[in-house]
């Protein structure tokens, strides 16, 4: 593993634990050369996801990108980071073991709404507000409303 303070190549492995619900391991990391310390996560990948967007476009799936768009919706809410990791290794798992290499990005869109709406309300809502690309006020709480249980008749 290179070295990311001053490039060297090799580094040593002074710590491995289990992390993120034993779906990872952690590596603590050491660089004789400058002294520098840094982490690494490894995870087993099943095959190499290609996500097409809605014009089209494929790229490669970005497992980072996933979680910085998760992590966005669910900042300064009350979740555990661990329990965010646990949904976020879900959410790759459940795409990896679908059986198709190319996915729409529709498909992951709507599995994290999913994800989201169990674990946090306002985090589901933040989410789907980029997601399904809100423009105005109307369209929160056109959302909202279709969230909230319908009121009996009289009240």
């Amino acid at each position: 593993m290179r070295c990311p303070f001053c490039g060297n190549i090799d580094t040593q492995v002074k710590d491995s634990r289990p992390a993120e619900d034993h779906v990872a391991i952690r590596r603590r990391r050491f660089c004789a050369a400058c002294g520098g310390r840094f982490t690494t996560y490894e995870r087993v990948q099943l095959r190499d996801l290609v996500v097409i967007k809605s014009n089209g476009k494929r790229e490669d799936f970005d497992r980072d990108k996933l979680e910085r768009s998760i992590r966005i919706a669910m900042q300064k809410r009350p979740i555990e980071p661990e329990r965010i990791d646990q949904m976020i290794s879900g959410i790759v798992r459940r795409l990896e073991s679908m059986g198709e290499t190319d996915i729409q990005s529709k498909t992951i869109g709507e599995i994290v709404m999913e994800s989201l709406a169990r674990i946090d309300t306002v985090a589901y809502v933040r989410f789907a507000s980029v997601y399904k690309n809100f423009q105005a006020a109307d369209d929160f709480e056109d959302f909202v409303q279709e969230l909230r249980p319908p009121q009996p008749d009289g009240e």
